[in-house]
């Protein structure tokens, strides 16, 4: 064959397919991939209308919490929500005031996790896992967190001891008495209707509930470690504790005392509520501390903006 033909061949099968590339999606250059003009616009236009995890925070916010919170926008290059004729910004997770931005970088993000609908198979940690519980573990006690209590203070109306105690009301729940704000009592209430409800079709739950020794709620204090305050100090937190653990594990803290692989422990061996009690909680706003990796298994606290971003709406009040 003539090899001016044969090149010319080449040329033009080399050309024709360039164009056909060019018409898709993607043109391909060696190991990288390019993406078209065209194709690169149409996603800068959709990444501007995909909303940011700070939209989607403020936005939760704001429908989790209705009756406190007044409005929702972007302004001053950030998210935030109007609460008591204040605005808080998103300010990276930190829900501050415009007052207190500039001192942003003193506090330590609030957990707006994604919460799984199920507990993820167990598996063993990887070394690599491990080495990264661990390190947490010691900085933890090194560096202790500090979230800013701002929001949720004016949220809750709970800045102090004695205004927290001014919102709380001691009530009836599951044949024990537990002190909590008193916004969250009838969500409580349907919580309990709804294991009770469980608990004629299962036995497992009844026995559950016969072995619940107290409830413990309100308490004014921090996190354990921290310097963050605890959803118990706004009456947000249910600890239901049995009359035996049967030598099960139920809160990462006091398991770290006893072995210092406490991240290993499998869920076998972690005390667990009936699946039906943990998802009656959920129903109604509250997360499980169970599904946590520093867990706590004994531990509910009403958090709905954090079932709502993950994809977990409660049901509304009746």
């Amino acid at each position: 064959m003539n090899k001016a033909v044969f090149y010319i061949g080449v040329f033009l099968v080399l050309t024709v397919g360039s164009i056909f590339i060019l018409g898709s999606r993607y043109i391909s250059a060696g190991e990288n991939t390019i993406l078209s003009a065209e194709t690169e616009q149409l996603d800068k236009e959709q990444a501007m209308n995909e909303p940011t995890r700070a939209e989607q925070v403020m936005r939760a916010l704001a429908e989790a919490y209705q009756q406190q919170i007044e409005q929702v926008e972007f302004r001053n290059d950030d998210w935030a929500v109007l609460l008591r004729d204040t605005w808080y910004f998103y300010a990276g997770g930190r829900l501050l005031p415009e007052n207190l931005l500039e001192n942003a970088s003193d506090y330590n993000p609030t957990a707006f996790y994604n919460y799984r609908p199920d507990l993820p198979e167990w598996r063993t940690p990887t070394p690599e896992e491990s080495e990264r519980y661990r390190n947490m573990t010691n900085n933890r006690n090194r560096n202790p967190i500090r979230r800013s209590p701002h929001f949720f203070d004016d949220l809750w109306r709970a800045r102090s001891h004695s205004e927290s105690y001014e919102r709380m009301k001691t009530m009836r729940f599951l044949g024990h008495t537990v002190t909590v704000h008193y916004l969250i009592m009838e969500n409580l209430s349907l919580v309990e209707e709804q294991i009770r409800l469980a608990a004629k079709a299962d036995s497992q739950v009844q026995t559950w509930i016969n072995s619940i020794s107290k409830l413990e709620g309100w308490s004014w204090r921090n996190i354990a470690e921290t310097q963050s305050r605890s959803y118990h100090a706004y009456g947000l937190a249910v600890d239901i504790i049995p009359r035996s653990y049967g030598g099960r594990e139920t809160y990462w803290l006091w398991a770290s005392g006893r072995r210092t692989d406490w991240w290993n422990i499998s869920y076998n061996e972690r005390y667990h509520p009936p699946q039906a009690v943990i998802k009656a909680f959920e129903n109604y706003g509250f997360v499980w501390g169970g599904k946590w990796a520093y867990f706590d298994t004994m531990h509910f606290e009403y958090r709905p903006e954090v079932l709502i971003l993950s994809g977990m709406p409660p049901e509304t009040r009746r």
